[in-house]
């Protein structure tokens, strides 16, 4: 059975040792089938430094953010939710970890947020190599990719035929979806 983890996170700034996450999504995916979508908001940890640019790709104001719950209610939901379908204890039983060029960013961010909650265990609920869909879609687009004018999702998503609604990119929940509509279109070529 695979159980699969397709997830976003929206933060701060660029830098997971100074900054920190205002948005986690996810898709809880178990065989293809989707079986649950999870989208939080937690107010950043109080040492994360705010930075105005990145407010703003997120479309969102520094206000909002410092309304959003505690991370720890945020962790305790998160891990709630996870623990529906893995059992944390077993150590043959977790999600593998997707995004999209999480490997360089938000998986570093993902752990920092679990460690800033107390949290250790992270190892305890995702495998331990994510799979990052920007790089499956490298190999399959190694024939276009001088033709393409970046490597952002929402270019490589309409590449495969997707439709996008640029007023939701950079929303976590959106991205996640879009991510996992890559990953599926990826796979159906193989």
């Amino acid at each position: 059975m695979a159980k699969l983890f397709f997830y976003d996170t929206e933060t701060t700034g660029v830098k997971f040792w100074k900054n920190g996450i205002h948005q986690i999504a996810g898709i809880i995916d178990i065989d293809g089938e989707i079986k649950e979508s999870i989208n939080l908001h937690p107010r950043p940890h109080p040492r994360a430094i705010i930075e105005e640019e990145a407010l703003k790709v997120g479309n969102v104001t520094r206000k909002q953010i410092f309304e959003y719950d505690d991370m720890s209610v945020i962790h305790k939901k998160l891990t709630d939710r996870l623990a529906v379908y893995v059992d944390k204890f077993d150590p043959s039983d977790k999600f593998f970890l997707i995004g999209y060029n999480n490997r360089g960013f938000d998986d570093s961010f993902l752990r920092a947020f679990f460690k800033q909650c107390g949290d250790n265990y992270f190892g305890s609920w995702f495998w331990s190599n994510p799979i990052d869909v920007m790089v499956l879609a490298a190999e399959k687009l190694m024939d276009v990719r001088a033709e393409m004018v970046n490597f952002k999702l929402m270019t490589v998503a309409k590449h495969f035929g997707i439709e996008i609604d640029k007023y939701q990119l950079h929303d976590a929940f959106y991205d996640a979806q879009l991510t996992r509509d890559i990953y599926y279109k990826i796979n159906a070529l193989s």
